[in-house]
């Protein structure tokens, strides 16, 4: 199985889901994800589970896409480089997105 890097191509924040859904309190501190940060980069063995640093949420939600991913699925004719994914986290108040990229040992 291939190993993976994946870069954080993008951090954002939907403020108007924020105003209209968020409680009070949260409201006042809430904004883009805290965890990662543009173009922060994870060199990953799928098997060897969740990366130093990842946040376990994210993790959840990208790991079937790079598993399969990593080991040869592809994606067909979607992505102009068939060794090139782009995932993004569930979180839809503040979702991250990923660059996945095999890695050729």
């Amino acid at each position: 199985m291939a190993k993976c890097k994946i870069t954080v191509l993008r951090t954002s924040f939907n403020k108007e889901f924020a105003e209209e859904y968020i409680n009070e309190e949260r409201k006042k501190t809430v904004g883009p994800c805290e965890v990662f940060k543009e173009g922060q980069e994870f060199i990953v063995d799928p098997f060897s589970g969740l990366p130093s640093g990842f946040c376990p949420w994210a993790w959840d939600d990208i790991y079937k896409a790079l598993f399969a991913f990593a080991a040869d699925g592809n994606f067909g004719k979607w992505f102009i480089n068939e060794n090139v994914l782009i995932a993004c986290c569930s979180d839809g108040i503040r979702p991250v997105y990923f660059k996945i990229e095999k890695l050729m040992c």
